[in-house]
């Protein structure tokens, strides 16, 4: 059953709140981030992406720069950008997006749920992103961005946080230039914070929606500090780390779409061919084409949308993997036609997050940088728990949830 720890939060005061909250770290590059603190020297960008405060073209993974991250970490302690609350706390962090508000509980979850399979992934991480985020949890020694939960919805949990945002008024209350707005509610009352635990304890397993890189970079570290510990109890504070656990019905994942820089010495009159024996294609011409249903794909070539609606036969809706849209269009157009066998490592593929629109699939082929793109319907959140509670994996960059975390907004220290 799933762990939801209280904690004393290290969080900026009110009136420096929304300039000390940044985006996560690997949703922008060196050079976007360096950008975005121009003029702004509270932004937690400075301790999550320290390479900002030397000069371009300074190697993030340097040990310079992660001692930076700790410097920095100092500085905004002493300088009271962020301060740490006197006692053991809940948070309701909120977002909105397009009207629609999506309401998160903020705890420490457990290294054991994570290491005993409480906590359920859906994608596999990579060894050197785990250990550069390994290097800033060690080097800070604190959890300085949430990583993004789901859990199956309970009402007696959404009741009380209903409660706690119709009676409170929010610590935090702010719209970031994105245009996406962020409320903040610090959960006081003892007795609201032990329902809280007691209902997350019933609960059976939690999903990582977003953050599996941070996820397992916390969990190790948690593992490697019990390891140095001869009077290691399992209470100490880096047995947990810092989560934002949002129920399952108020998320929404969005297309993550990919595009290709060569037909791979096909001619486009030859790609449609191919295409063809597998999907049924409609000639949409310069309209954009946007799949409304699983199984339709969208491509766009040659200055023209095709919808590829896939024939029957091609797939099977008895494997969880294989039913997939992203698996369809890898197994019988990325890899049959166009020879890209590896997601993860073939330089000739890449991956376009929706929130950018299509508009931007038709740009990167327009401008010569890529040949031809594809569009996709995204998965849903069954789809996403039913692989993860099945021990399956999803193949990469399948999901792509917003908004994102904003990172600043409370963080949690290790002792």
């Amino acid at each position: 059953m799933a762990v939801l720890k209280p904690f004393k939060g290290l969080r900026p005061p009110v009136e420096l709140a929304s300039q000390v909250a940044s985006r996560p770290y690997d949703v922008l590059n060196s050079e976007e981030a360096r950008i975005e603190a121009i003029g702004n020297p509270y932004t937690l960008l400075h301790i999550i992406k320290p390479e900002i405060d030397f000069p371009a073209g300074t190697d993030e993974h340097d040990e310079v720069v992660y001692q930076k991250a700790a410097q920095n970490l100092d500085l905004w302690r002493n300088q009271n950008w962020l301060v740490r609350d006197n006692s053991d706390k809940l948070y309701i962090y909120a977002q909105t997006m397009e009207g629609r508000t999506q309401y998160g509980i903020v705890g420490c979850a457990s290294v054991d749920d994570y290491l005993n399979g409480v906590i359920r992934k859906h994608e596999l991480t990579r060894p050197d992103k785990e250990e550069d985020r390994m290097k800033h949890v060690r080097i800070t020694n604190a959890n300085m961005e949430p990583v993004f939960f789901a859990y199956p919805a309970v009402k007696e949990l959404d009741s009380i946080v209903e409660n706690i945002v119709s009676t409170q008024s929010p610590a935090y209350d702010f719209v970031s230039e994105d245009g996406f707005g962020h409320h903040f509610w610090v959960v006081e009352d003892t007795r609201t914070i032990g329902e809280i635990v007691r209902l997350f304890s019933l609960i059976p397993a939690t999903y990582v929606a977003d953050g599996h890189h941070r996820t397992a970079a916390a969990a190790l570290v948690g593992k490697e500090k019990r390891a140095l510990n001869p009077n290691h109890t399992g209470d100490e504070e880096y047995n947990f780390f810092l989560a934002v656990h949002f129920p399952d019905n108020q998320l929404k994942i969005i297309d993550y779409n990919r595009t290709v820089k060569d037909l791979n010495g096909l001619t486009a009159a030859e790609l449609i061919q191919k295409v063809g024996e597998d999907f049924d294609i409609s000639k949409f011409g310069t309209q954009i084409c946007k799949p409304d249903q699983l199984h339709t794909f969208s491509m766009y070539l040659e200055g023209e949308w095709y919808q590829l609606v896939t024939k029957p036969g091609r797939y099977t809706d008895s494997d969880p993997i294989g039913v997939l849209d992203v698996t369809i269009l890898s197994n019988l157009i990325l890899d049959k036609i166009l020879g890209i066998k590896d997601l993860r490592t073939d330089k000739r593929i890449d991956f376009i997050g929706g929130i950018r629109g299509l508009g931007e699939l038709k740009e990167r082929v327009d401008s010569g940088d890529m040949k031809v793109a594809f569009a996709l319907y995204p998965v849903s959140m069954k789809q996403l728990i039913d692989i993860a509670d099945s021990g399956n994996i999803m193949p990469p960059k399948t999901t792509w949830f917003e908004p994102k975390l904003r990172s600043g907004l409370v963080v949690h220290e290790l002792d």
